[in-house]
């Protein structure tokens, strides 16, 4: 009966010629204002449910700093260096937005001292820098490499200034700027095996060369991208597509063979001496299944999981790849031999992990011919909720998805030296400094994300420590300058540094050792 009123009350409005009585509108208007005044009080409410304001503190000891790249701050590329893969690659044509490239980026290579200060106004304790390869080495025979002590020099120097600051050094081995001379020798990481021995030899300068001060070392930074963004999808350098679905898994294999001998080297040469510890970086969004009633899209989203993080971590920690991607490639994917099984199980002394976003998965179903190889075999689809804000990136921002990754990753790895977050922040396109200091959306979101690690460890997630991206506005690889995730603004015409003011909110985080958040009162 109430279902055909409402019917026929429809139909009623859709005709124009039939008026409504003076009864009738008046009982519609008193009808709408009761319903409109019952939705404001719901409104107002819940936006004036109490709140309080907490410090969450973080455990004693917890590590903070920024994180950078080489090729991104450092710039003179002619002074002291041999040429890069990334130096080739952004002088082709159409490969960078805008043709733009790292020739001078922030000049950090001559501003090392100020940057430094910086860091030292931030209250961090920890900074994590990458090591340029082409310009601690000189090339002229590619398979016997000699140091380059003007390029070793600055490194040398940057340490020592670190560490008269009370700022530890964090250094990453390598962030994707191979020399272009390993490159052309050997067929880069997807060639045949002679990268690898190149890297054993650069590692072992740079233990060598730093590690009486340097006691944190990483040897890759986020092999993923190396693998699939430079012989998959070929925007990265060296922008490798040819033999498809073949040369991204041959490049991951070697990436991962060579972290293996790099970790067993220093472990046999270095450790007993230097007491330092070594591990590597991978980067993971979390895939959280659409439907998480649907065994296929919790299924899918495991996969999603394997294929990314897995790829890397399973091999060092569990000693061989994904059963599903071994399913999947037969024999695209190289395999092990049991004596380099049994050198990368456990050679990480840390999970170093960085983490941007989250998506919802589900199977692919019909295949996207516009899709690379690496993203047929996964065989997943990514979708986002349209209420997820997204930085400039267009990367979705979904704090709990930080904080079920981290659980997961202590859950499926157990990592005996911990979690250590080595990258996470945002980036906004800011045109001016009067832009950058109306920036509200960086505190907002990184307030967002140490509360989700902070649950984490409540979680019984063992992370213990937090390195920001960026410690500055940089060289965003294939993004150009276009996108800026430092907390200092840098004006790239004159170079000069300005606190942003998410730098004073992390400072105080720093300086605390905690987080504020505001939050509801509870009953």
């Amino acid at each position: 009966m109430d279902v055909v009123r409402r019917g026929r009350f429809r139909r009623q409005l859709a005709r124009p010629k039939d008026k409504p009585s003076r009864s009738s509108t008046a009982l519609v208007a008193l009808t709408c204002a009761a319903f409109l005044a019952v939705v404001a009080s719901v409104f107002l409410l819940w936006h004036l449910r109490p709140t309080v304001v907490k410090a969450l503190p973080f455990p004693e000891g917890f590590m903070w700093g920024t994180a950078t790249a080489s090729y991104q701050i450092e710039g003179a590329v002619k002074s002291d260096r041999a040429p890069s893969i990334w130096d080739r690659f952004t002088h082709t044509k159409g490969n960078i937005y805008k043709d733009q490239n790292g020739d001078v980026t922030v000049d950090h290579y001559n501003r090392f001292k100020q940057d430094v200060q910086l860091m030292k106004n931030l209250n961090t304790t920890h900074y994590r820098f990458s090591i340029a390869w082409p310009r601690m080495q000189t090339f002229a025979d590619p398979s016997n490499p000699k140091p380059n002590p003007t390029g070793m020099a600055f490194y040398n120097a940057l340490i020592d200034e670190l560490i008269a600051n009370d700022i530890t050094p964090f250094v990453t081995l390598y962030h994707w700027d191979l020399p272009v001379a390993i490159e052309d020798a050997f067929g880069g990481w997807a060639g045949k095996g002679g990268v690898v021995d190149a890297f054993e030899k650069y590692s072992k300068l740079c233990f060598e060369t730093f590690g009486d001060r340097v006691k944190n070392w990483i040897t890759f930074n986020e092999p993923w991208c190396s693998a699939v963004l430079g012989y998959d999808l070929g925007v990265h350098a060296p922008g490798d597509k040819s033999e498809p679905g073949k040369k991204v898994y041959k490049a991951g294999h070697n990436l991962l063979l060579s972290h293996g001998r790099a970790v067993r080297l220093y472990r046999k040469e270095f450790k007993e001496k230097q007491r330092g510890v070594i591990g590597i970086t991978l980067n993971s969004n979390w895939a959280e299944p659409k439907n998480a009633e649907d065994p296929k899209t919790v299924a899918a989203a495991q996969r999603e999981m394997d294929f990314w993080l897995g790829w890397y971590a399973d091999p060092i920690w569990k000693g061989d790849y994904p059963a599903v991607m071994k399913e999947t490639l037969k024999d695209r994917l190289p395999s092990f031999t049991e004596d380099e099984k049994a050198m990368l199980k456990g050679s990480s002394d840390f999970f170093g992990v960085n983490h941007y976003s989250s998506g919802l998965i589900e199977p692919m179903g019909r295949v996207n011919k516009r899709n690379s190889p690496y993203w047929k075999d996964k065989g997943t689809y990514e979708s986002h909720d349209r209420r997820w804000k997204k930085t400039d990136m267009g990367w979705s921002i979904v704090p709990w998805g930080f904080r079920k990754l981290l659980v997961y990753i202590h859950q499926q790895y157990q990592p005996e030296g911990g979690i250590i977050v080595t990258e996470n922040g945002l980036a906004t396109r800011e045109d001016s400094v009067a832009a950058m200091q109306r920036d509200t959306l960086r505190v907002e979101y990184l307030t967002s994300y140490l509360y989700g690690m902070h649950e984490a460890i409540q979680q019984g997630a063992d992370v213990r420590g937090y390195f920001l991206w960026s410690l500055m506005d940089n060289f965003e690889w294939a993004e150009g300058y276009r996108r800026r995730f430092g907390l200092y603004y840098v004006d790239y015409e004159t170079l000069e540094r300005t606190a942003k003011p998410a730098a004073k909110w992390y400072a105080n985080v720093t300086g605390h050792n905690a987080v504020v958040v505001e939050m509801e009162v509870e009953g």
